[in-house]
């Protein structure tokens, strides 16, 4: 991995972020328990990690069971490791239940356990899902959302295409997979880095090194449409809130659309974690508004580059295997018609 701490030197220079000035009297007498920046703004300022085995949605299994007692969850936690483990997966058979389809419908699995990092542990307040609203703990998906959920899911597996655009936005690295926006806990790279400066916070995701300039200064958003959309930030007290529109096409959550709106929390809790918390709006995917909360821990760092694309053979590979597999499939029509 390429060491990013030139990028984010480079980068705190070009947003004029450097060693605190000395805090005027008027913003010392606003201090309160929590850090502050020079302009009086709260610190968020950090690198965090949002690893956790919590699942966004709620499993079945567990019905309306909200929380879970200590020895639920340290029965949950064991499971749960157990059956993400991919060093005691199935190549065959694949392990269906955490994404990875059986080898006849063309899963492949790939990495083994070692590369991955996704938390061994439950939220500390033993949530059964990231979601907290609706108290189902579930996505309220439209019949259209879960058909598009199905095509995509068939599309993703199949190992068809006829263009590069038909394949999911993960295959040709545009969206940050877990780093989205919104940021949701996935197999590795979950960290983040926010940096802030008078009139600007930037959010630097590990994963897909993916960085949001966001301006608080109170400008308009653009008409420009972006892969991660285009946000503005504000501050309601002490809580960073950051609006994001404008996407260019789906987003990194299931069945959404272009059209998604995303309400995003940043509110300092103690001085190593950060509540973050995030609603989403899409008329086209979502019956109603959805709501989730993950805790982001501070983590000594650095980031290290996730050069997605860098010697990236796949999406030429899925491709040209398409073409390959069509050829196949119409010498054995040939074959059948001269019989």
């Amino acid at each position: 991995m390429i060491d990013k701490r030139p990028l984010v030197i480079a980068t705190l220079a070009m947003f004029g972020i450097g060693a605190p000035a000395p805090r005027p009297a008027a913003a010392q007498a606003r201090s309160s328990s929590q850090p502050r920046t020079p302009d009086g703004k709260p610190n968020l300022a950090g690198i965090y990690s949002f690893s956790t085995i919590t699942p966004l949605q709620r499993p079945e299994t567990l019905g309306a069971k909200a929380t879970l007692s200590e020895e639920e969850a340290a029965a949950f936690e064991a499971s749960e490791n157990t059956r993400l483990n991919r060093d005691l997966f199935d190549p065959i058979k694949g392990q269906p239940s955490a994404g990875y389809a059986p080898r006849d419908q063309g899963g492949v699995l790939s990495y083994n356990e070692f590369w991955y990092e996704r938390g061994n542990r439950l939220t500390r307040d033993k949530r059964t899902s990231l979601i907290v609203d609706p108290a189902s703990g579930t996505i309220p998906f439209t019949e259209a959302a879960r058909r598009r959920n199905a095509e995509r899911t068939q599309l993703s597996n199949s190992g068809l295409g006829n263009s590069y655009e038909d394949r999911p936005l993960a295959d040709r690295c545009l969206v940050g997979f877990n780093s989205g926006p919104p940021m949701i806990p996935g197999a590795y790279n979950n960290n983040v880095q926010i940096l802030q400066s008078p009139g600007t916070v930037v959010i630097v995701n590990e994963m897909v090194h993916n960085a949001r300039i966001i301006p608080t200064d109170g400008r308009p958003h653009t008409t420009l449409r972006q892969w991660s959309g285009d946000s503005r930030g504000r501050w309601d007290g002490d809580t960073l809130v950051v609006e994001t529109i404008n996407f260019r096409r789906e987003t990194s959550l299931q069945g959404s659309t272009a059209d998604t709106r995303l309400i995003e929390r940043f509110t300092r809790i103690d001085g190593d974690t950060l509540k973050y918390e995030f609603t989403v709006t899409d008329p086209h995917s979502y019956t109603q508004p959805w709501s989730a909360m993950v805790p982001l821990s501070k983590i000594p760092g650095p980031l290290f580059e996730y050069g997605c694309h860098e010697g990236n053979y796949a999406l030429p590979n899925i491709l040209a295997g398409a073409r390959a597999q069509e050829k196949e499939e119409a010498r054995e029509r040939a074959k059948g018609a001269g019989r």
